[in-house]
């Protein structure tokens, strides 16, 4: 039977505005990338969120990013390495306090919006993030882009790495993900994602924007928990998973 971890980003509110429906996707998901107030998140949705998945058994995982509140996470910037660094490191160890105060910990890191596609070339910002997770705790799985120098360099230090799959976004013929600011980037058909989700957890293939197979080998599977509909979506992926034989459970 194929195995696969199902994952998403949650805890993206911050003061009284709420993105993601956390309590919803905490009954679907298997591992939840809580943001850790960088690109969103605050100290009261961290704990919330860290509760709720201690409560339901979900993995907590740092989904650390850029300090870009205003842009989400997901503007270009050009921060010096030892300073990211500190901050991943920083990132990781705030939620970690509130993932331990829920009788449960931070597992794995994920880096999140412009920080992730970065690291998928950026050799120098690649290796902060690396530095980072090392700097909290030098066991930490890292989850990231298969193939990319995130994934790389963390093998290289000794970092789990774990690849993981997009099921609602489209893929460049180069197995990377379209920019955003590109039409088509984000896969909206619910029964697209659904087939690309059950097809990348058996076959372990994608389909790219122009219409080649694309091989993406993944042990995780995210969906984005601020999609229209993301939580009906999750349940949808996850039965189609199921009854195709295949099992979902967390990597870690």
């Amino acid at each position: 039977m194929s195995t696969i971890d199902l994952n998403a980003d949650l805890g993206e509110g911050f003061g009284r505005w709420r993105l993601t429906d956390d309590e919803q996707l905490l009954s679907v998901v298997t591992s939840a990338n809580v943001a850790c107030g960088f690109h969103a998140g605050d100290p009261v949705t961290m704990r919330r969120v860290c509760e709720l998945a201690a409560e339901r058994g979900v993995t907590i995982g740092a989904q650390v990013s850029y300090r870009d509140l205003a842009g989400f996470g997901r503007r270009a910037m050009d921060v010096p390495p030892a300073e990211l660094a500190a901050e991943v490191a920083y990132q990781i160890g705030a939620l970690e306090v509130f993932a331990r105060a829920a009788g449960a910990r931070v597992a794995y890191v994920k880096p999140h919006g412009a920080l992730y596609n970065r690291v998928v070339h950026d050799e120098r910002q690649a290796a902060a993030v690396v530095d980072g997770v090392l700097l909290a705790d030098a066991t930490l799985p890292v989850l990231g882009l298969p193939g990319s120098r995130l994934l790389a360099l963390a093998g290289k230090a000794g970092l789990p790495a774990v690849p993981e799959a997009f099921a609602d976004r489209a893929y460049t013929e180069q197995g990377t993900l379209v920019p955003r600011s590109e039409d088509g980037a984000v896969v909206t058909d619910p029964d697209a994602v659904v087939e690309r989700s059950v097809r990348l957890a058996r076959t372990g293939t994608v389909t790219s924007r122009a219409g080649s197979s694309l091989a993406v080998r993944a042990r995780s599977l995210c969906l984005h928990g601020d999609t229209p509909g993301a939580v009906e979506l999750a349940r949808r992926v996850r039965r189609g998973l199921e009854e195709s034989g295949v099992q979902v459970e967390a990597f870690v």
